[in-house]
């Protein structure tokens, strides 16, 4: 009997982990399309969960837009070490930059949540920067080792940078201003190696 508990209580424990899955993903693509205001039942129909297990997990909205900013977060930065394992080590820097930079541009809905005052938010940026520093100084650092990058470039005025330049874009919806972003990264990527040998 007592196994039949403890089946039950784990079935339970991932049907709620995969519920709270469901809702962050869905929140993500709505936000995404509608913002951080949008309807809590839209957000539920596209998990496939209903309201009440939507606000059991998430009491107040800003406790769903914390949630889904770090969990976003947290899938950028662990990329770099995805990379920096897939790639040498000047390829893993580029192709990070430009994933941190399709993070910006897509949750710029989330950016304004950030700024919006709301003591709620308040503890995101040490969290951005406490997770997004370090990777990108690792990436730095090594393709700095491999004569891929110069050994003089500071992550997070590189991160501020990007960041700015990212956000700019994405207040212009179409592909064309898309695409101008992306340019813009690539060129601010092919800096990062001017000075280094060879």
């Amino acid at each position: 009997m007592q196994e039949d508990l403890t089946g039950t209580k784990k079935r339970i424990r991932a049907d709620a982990a995969r519920n709270e899955d469901a809702v962050l993903e869905a929140a993500k693509t709505v936000f995404a399309k509608s913002g951080v205001d949008a309807p809590v039942r839209e957000i539920a129909k596209t998990a496939g969960v209903g309201v009440g297990t939507l606000y059991r997990r998430f009491p107040k909205r800003s406790d769903l837009v914390v949630a889904v900013f770090k969990r976003e977060v947290d899938a950028c930065a662990a990329d770099a070490k995805t990379l920096a394992k897939d790639y040498p080590p000047g390829e893993a820097l580029s192709r990070w930059l430009r994933r941190y930079c399709q993070f910006i541009v897509t949750k710029k809905g989330l950016a304004s949540a950030l700024h919006s005052g709301d003591p709620a938010f308040d503890a995101l940026p040490d969290y951005f920067r406490s997770n997004f520093e370090p990777a990108l100084e690792n990436l730095l650092a090594t393709a700095a080792k491999a004569g891929e990058a110069r050994s003089d470039i500071d992550a997070f005025d590189l991160l501020r940078a990007i960041g700015n330049l990212a956000s700019a874009g994405s207040k212009s919806a179409d592909t064309e201003g898309m695409e101008h972003t992306y340019r813009m990264v690539d060129l601010m990527i092919d800096g990062l190696r001017h000075g280094t040998p060879g």
